[in-house]
């Protein structure tokens, strides 16, 4: 529960160090003596969103500490944990404002975002006024009220994975028959270029070899007369037959010419052996020239038919083989298309079999919890003066979505036979304060550790209604802590705990403070709520008596 509260340099408020009690807690005062400035400064230091303008004109910054006590198994121990912050039995809050609007904040002296003390704000406090900040008032909220309440967070969870899976499995059937559609619409072509590829089997580096051939076999044309002719020279008939004779000749003779045709006669070996190996080489040109005519027609043909067919599909010659595959492998993924869809439809099956019971089965839990819920809120209706009232959550059919597949909205009917309605619309601001003083006893039932605060709950009622209003606060208070800011004396009166929030003027300075009150002191405040700026003896007389209980 909150126990103290310290605030500096916030708004109009210079300094102010507040200590809470256990039980119901009463903050009073005059309109405008700055009662919401205490609110709004605690939702500042619990990370709340509210106004920026909060630091005092002139100084730098604005500062609040909170603090807390934390017993064991207090949720708070479970946000501090997965932070990484420290714990313990007390838990210390202070975040700074500068004027530049800058924000700072500790937790147990350790620095935290904003967002870690919204999240121990929700374990550690709940406000609630007659125009309720959490969406009492909302129905597109109640949904989420009505879980809380049921406990349905397990349940909402898996909807959500169920719904999540269920879109994926939709997604993925339906990208696969749009891919499926977008391949039919040119299925005739593919069938048609396949075929025609797969005709002419082209390969890589075909058309380079075949070019080189092809002009190969167009020279050899021109040449392959001359070569011959120059090959039969060398033959038989010719050199090589002229230079065997002058071999023969000369070795016939060489014992008698002392030496000197030695060297001759070694030249010749030499050129006999390099006319053989020019014999050979010319031999094997000729070989090569050696072709059918209609090999070179066949060459050119394949020839313009690779480079036509690369044309057609803009892509290299050396590339037609690979995209030959790229097609073959898009009618495979068609011819294979109904198989694979045929399998994500039932994916898609399956998804929506699991979401539709995971909804089904929280849909039930909801209807369970809000006849609980209504019957709870009922009960609390009697004591506040409200016992011909009607609350109920009705719950309708609406399109599925990760919430399920329930509309939840609160409807009131103030008096039987009176038509129903929204909670918002229906009821006055008397009657309304009491609704939202009943739905929030309901909802906040069960949760050990928090702090209730109620911003002028009692707005628009009085007498014994007011009187009802504050014994139920009282009431709810019973073994835990209600702040209660009020104008109603009868409320006033039930406070275990009483401070008078005031506004003075000093050199022309605004300032408020909050005065802890004695039992004397409560007295005077609760006549001056009771009869105005002057206070009665009869007033004091009513306020004793009030106070007596």
């Amino acid at each position: 529960m909150l126990r103290g509260l310290d605030i500096s340099d916030m708004l109009i408020i210079d300094r102010l160090e507040l200590g809470f009690q256990p039980g119901l807690n009463v903050l009073t005062g005059e309109t405008g003596a700055g009662k919401s400035i205490l609110l709004d400064s605690l939702g500042f230091v619990l990370g709340w969103r509210g106004r920026a303008d909060l630091v005092r004109q002139g100084a730098e910054q604005g500062e609040v500490t909170a603090w807390f006590d934390l017993p064991e198994g207090h949720p708070a121990h479970a946000v501090l944990e997965e932070a990484g912050l420290p714990g313990g039995a007390e838990l210390i809050l202070r975040r700074i404002n500068n004027a530049d609007g800058r924000k700072t904040a500790w937790v147990n002296d350790r620095r935290c975002s904003g967002e870690v003390l919204r999240a121990l704000s929700e374990t550690l406090v709940e406000l609630h006024g007659q125009h309720d900040d959490r969406g009492l008032l909302n129905p597109r909220g109640h949904r989420a009220i009505l879980d809380d309440f049921a406990g349905n967070a397990a349940q909402a969870c898996e909807v959500r994975d169920a719904w999540q899976a269920l879109a994926a499995a939709r997604k993925a059937a339906a990208r696969a028959e749009a891919e499926r559609e977008a391949i039919r619409a040119e299925e005739e072509y593919l069938r048609h270029a396949v075929a025609e590829l797969d005709k002419l089997d082209p390969q890589a580096g075909e058309e380079a070899e075949l070019d080189t051939r092809r002009r190969l076999m167009q020279g050899a044309e021109k040449i392959r007369t001359d070569v011959v002719n120059a090959y039969e020279i060398m033959g038989q008939g010719g050199a090589e037959t002229a230079l065997g004779d002058a071999l023969r000749w000369l070795d016939g003779v060489a014992d008698k010419a002392e030496g000197a045709l030695e060297e001759p006669l070694a030249a010749l070996n030499r050129a006999m052996v390099e006319l053989d190996e020019a014999m050979s080489g010319v031999a094997n040109a000729i070989d090569t020239m050696s072709f059918n005519p209609l090999e070179l027609e066949e060459a050119e043909e394949r020839l313009f038919a690779i480079r036509a067919l690369a044309r057609k599909h803009d892509v290299g010659p050396d590339e037609l083989a690979g995209f030959a595959t790229t097609l073959r492998d898009k009618l495979e993924a068609l011819d294979a298309g109904e198989a694979a869809q045929a399998a994500l439809a039932t994916a898609v099956d399956q998804a929506q079999a699991k979401y539709d019971s995971a909804a089904t089965a929280l849909s039930t839990r909801r209807a369970e919890a809000a006849a609980r819920l209504d019957t709870a809120v009922s009960g609390e209706l009697a004591p506040l003066k409200m016992e011909r009232a009607v609350f109920e959550t009705l719950i309708s059919p609406e399109e599925p979505g990760p919430e399920g597949r329930d509309a939840v909205s609160f409807t009131v009917a103030t008096n039987p036979g009176a038509p129903a309605g929204p909670l918002g619309k229906i009821a006055s601001g008397g009657e309304l304060s009491r609704f939202l003083l009943a739905l929030k006893v309901c909802l906040t039932r069960g949760q050990p550790g928090l702090t209730l605060i109620f911003d002028e709950i009692d707005r628009g009622v009085g007498g014994a209604t007011a009187d009802a209003v504050g014994r139920r606060l009282s009431s709810l208070a019973d073994g835990g802590q209600v702040l209660v800011v009020t104008h109603s004396p009868q409320v006033a009166a039930l406070g275990a705990h009483h401070w008078r929030v005031e506004k003075a003027v000093h050199n022309g300075i605004t300032t408020s403070t909050v005065v802890p009150l004695n039992a004397p002191d409560r007295v005077d405040e609760v006549a001056r709520m009771l009869s105005g700026d002057q206070v009665t003896d009869a007033a004091r007389a009513a306020a004793q008596a009030l106070l007596a209980g």
